[in-house]
């Protein structure tokens, strides 16, 4: 069995299901308002980069709300006080770059890694940044794990803001590490696939997922540069900012392919109405 071809033919039709299933966003909407929480500075970027694009265009007030310091990743290469001020520095940049003006970019500084034991100051935190009462809010994907939780401990901590305050904001859930654990084949390398249909049947599982909980889609073929641009603000996570191979940048993770996905013409969303639809994730 041909194993190139058979990840090839996957990956294409799930995106075929993709842009034939879900529901493009609503133009009449592009101007809301909206808060983007990120867990560390380049997941705005990586996940809604190009949906922010488009709104701004469109007349929306954003705000992007950074959850951690971002000071652990790359770790032991750079000092945790050096790296959170570069991060910093190349969040405002990559904002500036997708039409948010400073003051409306929020740095909440946890220490990266660490969000999962500070939930309660958090939410706190984050009630009041949500009593602006936007009419929608974008979090991480409530499957979106990797190394650590902070991913999944934004998406907690938002839902919870939202729930003690009774928000009425639409949620948009976006993928970033979803897309290493589970678009097809790409957490694994192809040298080490002894069994193609065990994989296989993997992907499948895996599509069906995403065919089930993404339903709703921005399109962003004609920002694709500029969000790529933006990204390219974020150099210690794009580059190596010191000439070791420990330093692992996006572009390493799964030979380059784990970074593509975030360069298709769609940016897709686990679009629901209220925090009550995620009450049962927050237990």
């Amino acid at each position: 069995m041909n194993k190139s071809l058979l990840k090839t033919q996957t990956r294409r039709f799930y995106r075929y299901a993709m842009n034939h299933l879900v529901n493009e966003f609503d133009e009449a909407n592009m101007g809301e308002s909206a808060i983007v929480f990120a867990p560390h500075p380049d997941d705005e970027t990586l996940g809604c980069g190009g949906t922010i694009i488009k709104k701004k265009r469109a007349g929306a007030d954003i705000k992007i709300v950074f959850m951690t310091d971002g000071s652990y990743s790359p770790h032991n290469l750079i000092s945790a006080n050096e790296l959170r001020s570069i991060r910093l520095d190349e969040a405002l940049a990559a904002s500036r770059l997708l039409g948010v003006e400073e003051s409306d970019v929020v740095f909440l500084e946890f220490e990266d890694g660490k969000l999962v034991k500070n939930l309660d100051f958090a939410i706190d935190r984050v009630t009041e940044i949500l009593l602006k009462q936007p009419s929608q809010v974008f979090i991480p994907y409530y499957k979106d794990k990797y190394l650590y939780l902070d991913h999944l401990a934004t998406n907690r901590i938002v839902v919870s803001a939202l729930q003690a305050l009774r928000g009425k904001a639409i949620i948009y859930e976006y993928p970033v590490w979803f897309w290493w654990n589970f678009w097809p084949w790409t957490s694994v390398y192809m040298r080490s696939l002894r069994k193609p249909l065990r994989f296989l049947r993997k992907s499948l599982v895996s599509g069906l997922s995403l065919l089930r909980d993404f339903r709703c889609s921005v399109y962003i073929g004609d920002v694709l540069e500029l969000k790529r641009a933006a990204l390219d603000q974020h150099r210690s996570q794009m580059t190596r900012l010191v000439p070791d191979l420990r330093w692992k940048t996006l572009g390493d993770v799964s030979n380059g392919e784990f970074l593509e996905c975030f360069f298709q013409d769609y940016e897709i969303f686990h679009r629901y109405s209220s925090w009550e639809d995620a009450k049962v994730r927050i237990g």
